[in-house]
């Protein structure tokens, strides 16, 4: 169960997660079951792995090119979100302008 709660995202402590290339600032909340973070990914961000967790992800600004492991190219821009469940499929993202996101992980997303 989640509280009623509002979050101003500018007075939570940043993560910062290097990349293969670039940065990622990462604010977070914690929940028993989910996940809820506000990441901001510098010019030139390049991620070092590739994710096999479940996502929702919402474009606030910016753009982000998400690949699957089948070679496919997808770009996220400001307005847009996409959605995927653990392992489904694998993904890596890519920035070459710099995006904010506000993503939900957790457990709901494991099918």
């Amino acid at each position: 169960m989640i509280p009623f709660e509002m979050t101003s995202w500018q007075q939570l402590p940043v993560t910062e997660h290097k990349g293969e290339s670039g940065v990622a600032y990462v604010r977070t909340i914690e929940y028993p079951l989910c996940k809820v973070r506000y990441i901001q990914y510098s010019v030139s961000y390049e991620a070092d792995h590739w994710c096999a967790k479940g996502h929702i992800a919402y474009c606030i600004e910016g753009r982000l090119i998400v690949e699957l492991l089948d070679g496919s190219r997808h770009i996220l821009q400001q307005g847009m979100s996409f959605q995927v469940s653990d392992g489904e499929p694998s993904h890596k993202v890519y920035s070459d302008i710099g995006a904010t996101l506000f993503v939900i992980d957790g457990a709901f997303l494991n099918p």
